[in-house]
């Protein structure tokens, strides 16, 4: 039997003669996709998200440099003695990390849950400890920037920090302890406070940390109850730090480490266990 198009017989294809499809090619495979594989998309998206935001890039990158610029040309700080950036960049690194990891991020996820977008997450896979691992990531990013943009700026004011392999070392270490102290932090009060009650509370501590946090001068100028106290906080902790290697060419004392390991701890299992989708 043939058919006939245009003038040209071929032969009819008969439903014998059309091979099976392979049912391997249409096998469904339900499930969730791995952790790491979630994290990951997770955190690009939420990087995406940050670098997208004005008011995000003022505060991670406009202030800090502001004041990194202004106190080194202008004497109206005592710094002690020794080069004003010399002095004032750990201080002002310090407080970098401390708005991207914290002020950014707290005020971030709390309207973002405001708005419904981490219940539609809690609908998914992605478990808390997923979502917390995803925004630490994207905001490692942000600082690598940061922490880039302002040693470059910081450098061209005449910076010359002293600097160690053991030092280098010792400086990753306080960063990522206390990006994931920070993190956490913020992401219990968002999870657990309204929107406005996390953007009020978050640029509240960070005009207090501002000012009582060691970040543009030492605490050491502090009466000594008052220096005891601030020394238990996780931005002096990484100020102290920093200054300790950047200034001094020193490494810091294990205080440091542990007074951010404990951050770290208590505020990432709180909010692992008080974080709400909504």
């Amino acid at each position: 039997m043939t058919e006939h198009t245009s003038g040209t017989a071929r032969p009819a294809v008969t439903d014998a003669q059309t091979p099976a499809p392979d049912a391997s090619l249409f096998t469904p495979a339900p499930g969730a996709a791995p952790m790491r594989r979630m994290v990951a998309a997770q955190a690009g998206m939420e990087l995406r998200v940050m670098l997208r935001h004005g008011e995000q890039f003022l505060l991670t990158m406009v202030i800090p440099v502001l004041l990194l610029v202004g106190f080194s040309l202008v004497n109206v700080l005592d710094v002690g003695e020794g080069a004003r950036v010399d002095a004032l960049t750990p201080g002002v690194l310090a407080l970098a990390v401390m708005s991207t990891s914290f002020t950014g991020l707290a005020i971030g996820t709390g309207f973002e849950r405001r708005y419904g977008v981490l219940k539609r997450l809690g609908a998914t896979p992605l478990s808390r400890f997923g979502l917390l691992a995803a925004k630490t990531l994207a905001v490692l990013a942000v600082q690598a920037i940061q922490i880039a943009v302002l040693c470059a700026v910081a450098l061209l004011l005449g910076w010359s920090p002293s600097l160690e392999p053991a030092g280098v070392l010792a400086v990753l270490g306080l960063l990522l302890l206390a990006t994931a102290a920070f993190s956490s932090l913020a992401l219990l009060m968002a999870g657990t406070l309204r929107a406005e009650a996390t953007l009020a509370g978050a640029n509240l501590v960070y005009v207090l940390m501002l000012g009582l946090g060691g970040v543009l001068f030492p605490t050491s100028s502090f009466p000594g109850p008052m220096e005891q106290a601030v020394s238990a906080l996780p931005i002096t902790a990484l100020g102290s730090g920093l200054r300790a290697v950047l200034t001094e060419g020193t490494l810091p004392g294990p205080g440091a480490f542990v007074v951010l390991a404990v951050w770290t701890a208590g505020a990432g299992f709180l909010a692992s266990r008080l974080f709400r989708w909504e």
